[in-house]
């Protein structure tokens, strides 16, 4: 009876100790497969993180732009207003804006409206915007 006994636990021994060999292994390709996907997921958050930074950077750029075109575009309403304010004997700011709207050039503007240079690019430029946004 004992030595039935001794072959029954040893019997239990070798299944325990093969049950614990299968779970070594199977561990083993768990950790394995969570490696490789742990190393999947680095790479695609490391790509994710390169995007975000040049998404970034093209904001900050955009926005430093448009404050520059703010700081431009600021003084403008005052310039037209001090235009149309000029002497009405010379041919007027809403004609200048007409004939650029025609297509006439800055040399045009100057030489008919008699506008400065400046002036002549600026009803240029002011009339190329409002084409461009109709």
């Amino acid at each position: 009876m004992l030595v039935a006994l001794l072959t029954v636990l040893t019997l239990v021994c070798l299944g325990l100790m093969g049950a614990c060999i299968w779970f070594t292994r199977q561990l083993r390709d768990v950790v394995k497969l969570q490696a490789e996907r742990d190393a999947v997921r680095d790479r695609r958050f490391k790509e994710l993180s390169r995007r975000l930074d040049a998404y970034l950077a093209g904001s900050v750029q955009m926005g430093e732009e448009l404050q520059e075109l703010r700081r431009v575009v600021a003084p403008l309403p005052d310039k037209l207003n001090q235009i149309e304010q000029r002497d009405p004997s010379s041919l007027s700011f809403t004609q200048a804006a007409r004939l650029a709207g025609m297509g006439a050039s800055v040399d045009d503007l100057t030489q008919s409206c008699g506008l400065s240079k400046a002036e002549a690019e600026l009803v240029s430029k002011m009339q190329q915007a409002k084409l461009q946004r109709h």
